[in-house]
């Protein structure tokens, strides 16, 4: 029987406990994906052999991948399965590791405990992962590699800005010059806004003007559930990063679900001169030359995070077409009995898989845990492609498994 006291229990708590649980679940789901890199050598060959039967999330490992050693090293295992204990701390957020089992056996009284001493020790964790990113991003000279081990189990917010811009090579890791690169870069995009954007449409070809229709279009379609993304001065720092993007790129030009991948950077660099919430942003509270830097910090990140991937999003978007086979292929080698399911009811990997590749997952997880995923994604550099199908297959499986 149900303890009376609970009747009254705080309503909120139903939606802190809602939340928790998600979060739980998207940790797992990276767990997952560590374990699925268990074999891998960098940058991302897969040496997974066929499984008869469903991943256990319980048995999984957690590795701190370590990418830079060969496939002839005969102790590769021990060192995948080195566990971390910080691997999914994202400095902002602390993530419950109390087990669904031990949730149904333990007191109330007890669980509370238990998540206090777990916030108590992420806490600590928080701040020693902390220290680690400020040594790493105060020498004169950031080590891309130790960065990217560091990035790849999250980065605290307050460090993510500098860290994204370095890990994808929009600031040079040289401190000296990184002052110096962003300013010009800045100045670069405002040229770029007047040239291209800042024009009446009697000087646009037509192909421009249906495209920049479309973005006008798509814009306000852009994470709907995230009220920050409803404001127009928002929406307009968007069309503006878009269509300059396509513009200056017209081997694919603008490609619907290219919207979605700037927001990661808009709210990530907004971070560094708004407080609080996202949900309590304004972007009236930042001047023209704050916007505007924002603006060209999005662009740059946005061109350096498609130049390894210009093949998604081109004619007929190969790259994407590639990625869902091997999405298929690495699903019918790991859970044999998944994979005829998904065959057994008709459906195409092509019909669901495609979007989570084209928009990076960003329309299929909550949005505030966007960033935390993308920090690894960043981490991944070159291998991200790869890693794309990993974190994939892992939320397939974890479907199978609810």
């Amino acid at each position: 029987m149900r303890n009376s006291n609970n009747r009254d229990e705080d309503p909120n708590k139903d939606t802190s406990s809602s939340s928790s649980t998600l979060d739980s679940r998207f940790s797992q789901t990276l767990r997952n994906v560590q374990g699925l890199l268990k074999g891998r050598s960098f940058p991302g060959k897969v040496l997974i052999t066929r499984r008869s039967d469903p991943l256990d999330p319980s048995v999984l490992p957690s590795p701190n991948t370590d990418r830079r050693y060969s496939d002839s090293e005969s102790n590769h295992g021990e060192q995948v399965d080195r566990s971390t204990e910080d691997e999914l701390q994202n400095g902002s957020q602390t993530i419950s590791i109390v087990s669904h089992t031990n949730l149904s056996t333990m007191g109330s009284e007890n669980v509370s405990k238990e998540i206090q001493r777990t916030t108590i020790g992420a806490r600590a964790t928080d701040s020693a992962r902390l220290m680690k990113f400020k040594k790493e991003l105060s020498g004169p000279t950031v080590v891309l590699e130790k960065l990217r081990e560091l990035a790849w189990s999250g980065v605290p917010p307050d460090q993510r800005p500098t860290v994204w811009r370095v890990l994808l090579g929009y600031a040079p890791s040289n401190s000296d010059r990184r002052e110096g690169v962003l300013r010009r870069k800045r100045l670069e995009y405002l040229d770029c806004v007047a040239q291209h954007y800042d024009i009446p449409d009697a000087e646009r070809t037509d192909e421009e003007i249906n495209m920049l229709r479309q973005i006008a279009v798509d814009c306000p379609r852009t994470v709907p559930d995230v009220c920050f993304f409803h404001q127009v001065e928002v929406q307009k720092s968007l069309e503006r990063i878009l269509y300059t993007w396509a513009i200056r790129h017209p081997a694919s030009g603008y490609v619907q679900g290219i919207n979605d991948l700037v927001t990661p950077f808009l709210v990530v660099f907004l971070s560094e001169y708004l407080e609080g919430s996202v949900d309590t942003w304004s972007m009236a509270d930042l001047s023209p030359e704050k916007i505007s830097h924002i603006e060209a910090d999005c662009y740059w990140c946005l061109t350096k995070l498609l130049d390894g991937m210009q093949d998604h999003y081109t004619f007929a978007q190969p790259g994407i077409q590639r990625l869902v086979f091997k999405l298929k292929e690495l699903v019918r080698r790991i859970d044999e009995p998944a994979s005829t399911h998904i065959e057994d009811q008709g459906l195409e990997f092509l019909q669901f898989a495609f979007r989570w590749f084209n928009c990076l997952l960003i329309r299929e997880i909550p949005f505030h845990l966007v960033t935390r995923l993308w920090d690894t994604y960043l981490a991944e550099g070159d291998a991200l492609p790869d890693f794309l199908v990993y974190i994939s297959a892992s939320f397939l499986l974890t479907l199978f498994t609810l």
